[in-house]
């Protein structure tokens, strides 16, 4: 078995209303020098050692993430 991760952030050019939100709220909390903020997700799979790059990246593209407004990331973690 394997831990597969799978980051899912919007494009660069997609308004990210969650992410403005967030970096809009640290200076009213006092925390001061971030530039800007982009929200994602994160998912966590673990997997058969029959699973293939190919495979996760088909789950990503149709499942976990929207191909037109986000890019992912997939990493297989060493248990």
């Amino acid at each position: 078995m394997a831990r597969v991760v799978v980051d899912v952030m919007p494009k660069p050019e997609i308004l990210d209303p969650q992410g403005q939100a967030v970096a809009g709220a640290l200076p009213r909390l006092g925390f001061a020098g971030v530039l800007g903020v982009r929200q994602g997700k994160r998912f966590e799979l673990d997997v058969d050692d029959t699973v293939d790059d190919e495979t996760l990246r088909r789950i990503a593209g149709t499942l976990l993430a929207n191909p037109v407004i986000e890019d992912w990331h997939i990493t297989r973690v060493d248990r």
